[in-house]
């Protein structure tokens, strides 16, 4: 099933909730980013079958359910303090990262930050890093040395969504491709 326009539109409005601002809305969330489904479509005046359609049709796989059903959490994207209890992985040799053009001479002098995120997003493919790149600007692709940051102490984890995350990318782990 595809995204369509007001599936799109509930995803952002979820994801600032479930990433964000979880109070917006009263919702409690705890310490791993759950929420309670019920208290969801209370407070955000969702239905069901809406928020269903959001987790299975979001281009990006952003959200998930809980095994039981009763809960929901974005995988990853937090600006807020979350434990999404992702264990330690080992990368593959290469991930990438999209951004703008106009991100460059700053990621080159001091490279990829988190920003006000919970950790830097890696992907594992370049076109999937050039379409998040697409977000920001006219987007290029950078190639990071995954696997050596890992053997320098680089801890990475992988999201549920197979998107890799990392605290920082050093400038001197960046290919410019």
């Amino acid at each position: 099933m595809k995204e369509n326009y007001k599936s799109k539109k509930q995803s952002k409005f979820l994801s600032y909730l479930l990433r964000h601002r979880p109070e917006k809305k009263n919702l409690s969330m705890d310490m791993h980013g759950w929420v309670s489904v019920k208290e969801l479509i209370t407070n955000a005046k969702i239905s069901i079958e809406d928020l269903q359609e959001v987790v299975d049709t979001n281009n990006k796989q952003r959200f998930e359910f809980s095994d039981d059903g009763t809960k929901i959490r974005a995988r990853q994207g937090h600006s807020i303090e979350v434990d999404l209890g992702y264990k330690p992985k080992e990368p593959p040799e290469f991930l990438y990262h999209g951004t703008a053009k106009k991100n460059l001479k700053l990621i080159s002098e001091s490279g990829i930050k988190k920003m006000n995120r919970h950790a830097v997003h890696l992907s594992p493919d370049e076109d999937t890093a050039n379409n998040v790149g697409g977000r920001h600007g006219k987007p290029t692709v950078l190639k990071i040395q995954a696997k050596r940051m890992h053997d320098e102490g680089y801890e990475f984890t992988l999201s549920n969504n197979n998107v890799w995350l990392t605290e920082f990318v050093p400038p001197q782990y960046i290919l410019y491709t």
